[in-house]
């Protein structure tokens, strides 16, 4: 029954396909970074007076239901403000950093796999350039599930030490979802590397 999946027609046109998907989602996680330089990125803000759950720093006024083109970090990231009510500009660059840092290596790993689509549509499989772009992935992958919540914290207490303002940053940690797709990709990339060596030493001996 899964036999016809493994065609080669279908699987040139799927490796096309997911190529151009590759591409729409870099776009959308460079847009993401831009947007949080801009001072578009929400978080908790938390004031001597009040509390306001989707709060930008481009905005004074924090009424999130009149907002469009807002993008969220998928953490729970709290500031507190400073003196005066606001924030400020150490702690908006803590918050750019924290959410570049996740997006875009995110990016960098659609690059890497939109030249392994690209190969596999041209029919080009046990090419070096696979394997290197599957063992990239594979270790942005494990960065994500090990490294990237450590990086948040670093970001977050450095603007805090230079900024009136301070960030709290809760559920940072990942956990082990990116983990098992990461050590799969690490897998592929030596099956291939396995085959390309296989496939010269063939060549030689002919």
């Amino acid at each position: 029954m899964l036999k016809p999946l493994l065609n080669e027609r279908f699987v040139r046109k799927a490796a096309s396909f997911l190529q151009a998907a590759c591409w729409l989602a870099i776009c959308f996680f460079a847009l993401v970074t831009v947007l949080a330089c801009l001072g578009r990125q929400t978080f908790t803000l938390r004031t001597s007076t009040d509390v306001y759950e989707e709060a930008i720093y481009a905005e004074e006024d924090h009424e999130w239901s009149t907002r469009m083109f807002t993008v969220d970090s998928g953490s729970d990231i709290r500031v507190t403000a400073n003196s005066d009510g606001g924030v400020d500009l150490p702690t908006h660059i803590g918050l750019t950093l924290m959410l570049a840092a996740q997006a875009l290596p995110a990016l960098a790993g659609c690059w890497l796999l939109s030249r392994v689509f690209a190969n596999i549509a041209q029919g080009r499989i046990f090419v070096e350039q696979n394997a290197r772009g599957l063992l990239g992935y594979g270790l942005l992958q494990v960065y994500a599930s090990f490294v990237l919540p450590f990086v948040k914290i670093l970001f977050s207490q450095l603007s805090n030490l230079v900024s009136g303002s301070k960030i709290t940053a809760f559920s940072t940690y990942t956990g082990v979802d990116e983990l098992f797709p990461g050590i799969v990709f690490l897998v592929a990339a030596y099956i291939i590397h396995y085959g390309i060596t296989l496939q010269d030493e063939v060549d030689h001996t002919l």
